[in-house]
């Protein structure tokens, strides 16, 4: 038990960084809860009454008309195969990856790592890369989104040192019971990497949730648009007549409840993922990061 006295100046200290920390807090969810209370108000209301937090009258129009728009649920699908998806060919790779670079056996192995960090330092440019995936003919598909960032070098790193770090003792058992590499992989290296495995499916989720700028360069079909370029429609360009009837076939301007309401859908599919995947959290980081 500790039963050191705490100095007044500790004391004091400790109160000023709770107390940045929630003026801090306050400052990050104060845009959040305006945005979130707006979109429960009428038009009439946010246009008359100006700055509000607790809107006067309660309605959930904006939700339904955005539930009854074909084209937010088109581009609420697209995001979600997207992700899911896009998620699942990550973690794959990455994983599969990690693990034979991993093995100190492995010919060529300090090239293909150099190769690794070399991405993280250098990239080929957004002309070069446009160009190659036109040349593999996977414009205006989901494929343009999915292979370019299947395999994020940093993940991949944390990963490999997790692997490495696995006792050689463990898979020479393995070895001696009859297990081969596949088997190994899938029966003892996977299950031991649940925590790493858990954190690094949030980050690829939320990655691919919010993929904006590559849809927007690469699909050019407004069918295949994912949430987030659907956002940048109704709040940026929705003043724009033209670029409105585009997307929604048919001239529709939106309401400010509606727009509010669109940016709270598209937070709260990985708001309702994140608690049941944040208790691996910092495990997942801690497990890959103890042997570089």
């Amino acid at each position: 038990m500790n039963n050191r006295r705490v100095s007044g100046s500790e004391r004091y200290f400790d109160i000023l960084i709770y107390a940045v920390l929630i003026i801090w807090g306050i400052f990050i969810l104060f845009p959040l809860l305006y945005v979130l209370m707006t979109s429960f108000a009428t038009e009439k209301e946010y246009l008359t009454r100006g700055f509000f937090i607790i809107p006067k009258e309660w309605t959930w129009d904006a939700y339904l008309y955005l539930l009854a728009n074909d084209s937010f649920s088109q581009s609420f699908k697209n995001a979600a195969v997207i992700t899911a998806i896009g998620t699942a060919i990550s973690i794959a790779i990455t994983t599969l990856m990690a693990y034979g670079l991993s093995k100190k056996w492995l010919k060529g192995r300090k090239v293909f790592n150099f190769m690794v960090v070399f991405t993280m330092l250098f990239s080929g440019g957004m002309i070069p890369t446009y160009l190659i995936i036109k040349q593999f003919g996977l414009i205006d598909t989901f494929w343009s989104l999915w292979l370019p960032g299947a395999v994020a070098p940093f993940y991949m790193i944390v990963m490999r040192s997790f692997f490495s770090s696995i006792p050689y003792e463990l898979e020479e058992s393995a070895r001696v019971d009859g297990c081969g590499e596949w088997r190994m992989f899938f029966s003892i290296m996977l299950p031991l990497s649940k925590p790493s495995i858990a954190t690094f499916v949030l980050f690829y989720m939320v990655g691919f949730w919010n993929t904006y700028f590559s849809a927007l360069i690469y699909l050019n079909d407004s069918n295949m648009w994912p949430l987030q370029v659907f956002l940048r429609q109704i709040l940026v360009l929705n003043t724009s007549m033209d670029e409105t009837a585009t997307l929604m076939e048919q001239v529709i301007v939106y309401t400010p409840g509606a727009r509010m309401a669109a940016i709270v859908v598209s937070a709260l599919p990985m708001m309702v993922i994140y608690p049941f995947l944040q208790k691996h959290f910092n495990k997942g980081m801690l497990l890959g990061s103890l042997k570089g």
